[in-house]
């Protein structure tokens, strides 16, 4: 009977192993009348009779034989996938899916990523890299990473990294031919790498901050990309100014393969967060991942 629900096979299952109604309510904990009375109901349902009783023991029909050689092996199926879910609870395992701007690869993956894959083995790891606004539920993904004001407000969020300050620059090259813009009006004078919005497809205007007014620059240029890292590649290559975190910079800032200017005029947004449903959090694959960015991120402070 394809229809039929299961009640009544772990019963039958007890009875058959034990050969006694007795034996098998010890066994799940219940009365022998309880028992008798799964068994006779499983019997109305089917139109069998699986047991043959007697006042000194219980025995399968030939039904009931047939019955248990299917059902046995499906049953045991059954408690593996029980107890699989069980370790899926119990420790991290499984597949873990994270969607992540290019600017998180250096900040937060690289650190992280090597030391999470090995304490956690048993977890495998996959990253989709997109600069664009993701709904992570929608897209199957356990979690994302994005600058604080990108993330949604419903969502569980954990910082990974402190506030950006923004910056713009240029290859010490560059500087040379165009010189130095000195207020965040000149730059309409100079050339920007100006980057898309992947989902938009807008064009992003730089923005900054002047005695507590925040305002925006529409900076002319004649490269657009939708990509921060190429960004600033095509910045030290010399072919205009970007506008891009200063987290990012940091390094190639550091050894003067380019140069910030206007910071005097740069705003600061929220940093890196991690964030995640609320129900997610208590998947022991990201509740891993969690405590060794929380500890990654104490080592750095």
């Amino acid at each position: 009977m394809p229809n039929a629900s299961f009640n009544g096979l772990t019963e039958f299952l007890a009875v058959a192993e034990h050969n006694s109604f007795t034996a098998a309510a010890a066994t799940l904990g219940v009365t022998p009348n309880a028992v008798s009375q799964t068994i006779r109901a499983l019997e109305a349902r089917v139109g069998l009779q699986l047991f043959v009783r007697t006042t000194r023991r219980v025995a399968l029909t030939e039904a009931g034989s047939a019955f248990l050689k299917r059902v046995r092996p499906a049953a045991s199926e059954i408690a593996d996938a029980y107890e699989l879910l069980g370790d899926f609870r119990d420790r991290p395992m499984g597949n873990l899916r994270l969607t992540i701007p290019r600017l998180a690869i250096p900040l937060v993956l690289t650190p992280l990523l090597p030391r999470f894959r090995q304490a956690y083995p048993d977890v495998s790891v996959e990253i989709a890299i997109d600069d664009a606004a993701v709904d992570i539920t929608e897209q199957g993904f356990d979690a994302g990473i994005r600058i604080g004001e990108a993330v949604e407000k419903d969502m569980i969020a954990v910082r990974l990294t402190p506030d950006i300050t923004w910056a713009v620059v240029g290859s010490p090259a560059y500087f040379t031919k165009h010189g130095r813009p000195g207020t965040p009006e000149d730059l309409t004078h100079h050339e920007a790498i100006r980057y898309r919005y992947p989902a938009s497809g807008t064009i992003y205007r730089w923005e900054f901050e002047r005695e507590g007014r925040d305002f925006s620059v529409d900076v002319p240029g004649g490269l657009t990309v939708n990509d921060f890292q190429m960004l600033m590649e095509m910045a030290e290559a010399g072919a205009g100014l970007a506008y891009l975190p200063d987290l990012s910079v940091r390094a190639t800032v550091a050894t003067g393969r380019l140069e910030r200017v206007l910071e005097a005029y740069l705003p600061t947004s929220q940093g890196l967060f991690i964030y995640f449903p609320a129900k997610a959090q208590t998947q022991p694959k990201l509740r891993a991942l969690l405590d060794l960015a929380a500890k990654i991120v104490r080592e750095r402070t």
